[in-house]
């Protein structure tokens, strides 16, 4: 007795599976099955791994711009703000805690006219949020915040800035949503403004409508006196920011009300997670399809083979020989298209950005707009147990559709397969 996969069962799956000639339809097929499921499998590491980019490049772009947490509490003197800000900084896990004054306002240039958000923070958590203090592209901060009342130079994004035709060193005049009361009605401030610096975090949502503006003049120009919005606090981890609300609602003391960034972007990153898990499911469906080509391939290698397989039986192999033989023939379909694909897939998600500047430059067309994605790039992400759980499904699929004709094959009657030829 043999014992199961001997080299000469590997012998013949393999010779069947490179059959030509007059069954040269069955390596058609093969070849068909194949390429599916490489492009299937390809295509579904190609998908998830630039939705897991954008996710990741999102998040990444969302939190370091803005809080992870967010402290919102009762009138209190600068002191006593002080002092609450540094029991938070004290909190473990926390890396920031700044002050932030923050009101919608219209901006105008020599050109034009425009809505935007101007967030009022101290010249030095400006300078220790890295998102923007690294992302300056012309002019400085180094003016930030000069003066007792803050000085008159801000910072603005640059689609916002180049929307208003503007560049570092123009005047940008600022009108407050809020006025006061004047002997002509109710007036809103305006105020013109010095660009010291424009900035760009490579997410054109906050590119193109904030602007940066010392604390102390934005407590001065949106009418907030000695007060502020809120205390913006930022993690070591992001996802802890739950966990420590607890903590953090201790540290700024009674009547202080903490959110965190999970709350405030729920709906926005939830609706990122369910179209990531329609998108996994339609194509690990479409990979299923693929491995079904398998089927019509060896249907008709079983049909060809009949008078092989019944010479094979009398000459002692088993129904198990005969089922393991087709059952390696279609295997192997499924094993190379999975390894392919798998290649093909990740070369693309490591090369991905070549490929961008690549096909941009061969049609000379912009393929990802960053105004309608938000980003500046195409991004990729492979999370390798994505892949491994890919490559178990294109593999169980295969696996699982060659069962059948490999098991008709093993039942095949010899006698009656030779009592024509």
């Amino acid at each position: 007795m043999t014992r199961p996969f001997s080299a000469w069962e590997r012998s013949i799956a393999v010779r069947y599976l490179l059959t030509k000639r007059r069954n040269g339809g069955v390596a058609l097929i093969s070849i068909i099955s194949f390429t599916a499921i490489a492009l299937a499998v390809g295509a579904l590491i190609i998908t998830m791994s630039i939705m897991n980019g954008f996710r990741s490049e999102l998040s990444a772009k969302i939190l370091g711009f803005n809080g992870h947490a967010y402290v919102v509490g009762g009138d209190m003197t600068p002191d006593q703000r002080a002092a609450m800000v540094e029991r938070i900084r004290a909190v473990p896990g926390v890396v920031q805690a700044m002050a932030v004054v923050e009101s919608q306002a219209l901006v105008q240039g020599p050109t034009a006219a425009a809505g935007a958000v101007v967030r009022g923070i101290a010249p030095d958590d400006l300078r220790a949020t890295p998102i923007i203090a690294g992302a300056i592209k012309s002019g400085s901060m180094a003016a930030f915040g000069r003066g007792e009342d803050g000085g008159d130079e801000v910072l603005v994004g640059q689609k916002l800035a180049d929307s208003l035709g503007l560049v570092a060193g123009d005047p940008i005049s600022i009108m407050s949503p809020t006025g006061g009361a004047t002997a002509f009605g109710t007036l809103p401030p305006r105020k013109s403004y010095v660009i010291g610096g424009l900035f760009s975090v490579g997410m054109s949502e906050y590119d193109q409508s904030f602007i940066y503006m010392p604390l102390a003049q934005a407590q001065l120009f949106f009418g907030r006196d000695a007060a502020v919005d809120f205390i913006e606090v930022k993690l070591d981890d992001p996802d802890k920011a739950p966990a420590l609300k607890g903590a953090l609602a201790a540290a700024a003391g009674p009547g202080s009300v903490v959110t965190d960034w999970t709350e405030k972007n729920r709906a926005y990153f939830g609706a990122l997670q369910v179209e990531r898990n329609v998108m996994r499911f339609i194509f690990m469906f479409i990979v299923a399809l693929a491995a079904l080509n398998i089927i019509s391939g060896l249907v008709m290698l079983v049909k060809n083979k009949g008078r092989d397989i019944a010479i094979l039986r009398t000459m002692g192999a088993g129904q198990g020989a005969i089922l393991r033989i087709f059952f390696m023939s279609g295997a192997l379909i499924g094993l190379a298209g999975t390894l392919f694909g798998l290649a093909f897939g990740l070369l693309f998600c490591l090369n991905i950005g070549a490929i961008q500047t690549f096909i941009e430059w061969v049609t000379g067309v912009q393929v990802f707009n960053a105004d309608v994605y938000f980003l500046a790039h195409v991004p990729a992400k492979v999370d390798w147990t994505e892949v491994a759980l890919v490559s178990i499904w294109s593999l169980l699929a295969a696996f699982t559709f060659t069962l059948l004709p490999a098991w008709r094959a093993s039942r095949l009657d010899p006698v009656e397969a030779l009592r024509y030829e």
